[in-house]
């Protein structure tokens, strides 16, 4: 299981650092668009459903990234209270009956889509520019996929957790603002006026 849990934590990691680049990249593209459109008068017929494609392609692609790190919304406010083999028990059966259905609707009704799409080379209807979006279908398959890879992993971490009652670390590669603003004020300083 710790082979496993590694293997998933390493891919959802690769996956959501190669496409968290998608911000640079819409970063860019909007401030091109937006230098365009109002500085020199000259709308682009493209940018905002390319920025909708990288925007969703980003938030879809880092959803398993963002399992592997504890880093998805819950309501801590009871389950904190709770001891460690109560909380696996708890977030093992949810993802049992509330995470794996959810994501294999996903992947056979994002694959049922996407095929579809690649079909007839779907564009969008939202731009005159006919920008092809067969391509970003195709990404909720691979999301899916990508989350039901970690979800397993989860799965296992909760069974470890249950067995041992001590929850496996997730690998910590960012951190919130705030968790080190909290922790430069509780570290003693080294500067002599704060001794």
């Amino acid at each position: 299981m710790l082979g496993y849990i590694k293997f998933a934590d390493a891919l959802s990691a690769a996956f959501g650092k190669v496409f968290g680049w998608l911000i640079v990249l819409m970063t860019f593209g909007v401030s091109y668009e937006v230098f365009v459109r109002y500085v020199l008068g000259s709308p682009t017929p493209w940018a905002l459903d390319i920025s909708f494609i990288m925007y969703g392609t980003l938030f879809m692609l880092g959803g398993a990234y963002t399992l592997s790190r504890g880093g998805h919304v819950r309501g801590d406010f009871l389950y904190r209270l709770w001891p460690v083999r109560v909380q696996a028990a708890i977030d093992g059966l949810l993802y049992i009956i509330f995470f794996f259905p959810g994501v294999l609707a996903l992947i056979f009704a994002g694959w049922k889509y996407a095929s579809r799409s690649w079909q007839y080379g779907e564009v969008s209807v939202n731009s005159p520019a006919g920008v092809p979006i067969y391509q970003f279908k195709t990404v909720i398959v691979a999301a899916g996929v990508l989350l039901a890879i970690q979800g397993l992993a989860q799965l296992f971490r909760c069974i470890l957790a249950m067995r041992d009652g001590v929850w496996l670390a997730a690998a910590e590669d960012v951190e919130e603002t705030e968790a080190l603003l909290i922790k430069q004020m509780t570290a003693p300083s080294d500067h002599p006026d704060m001794k």
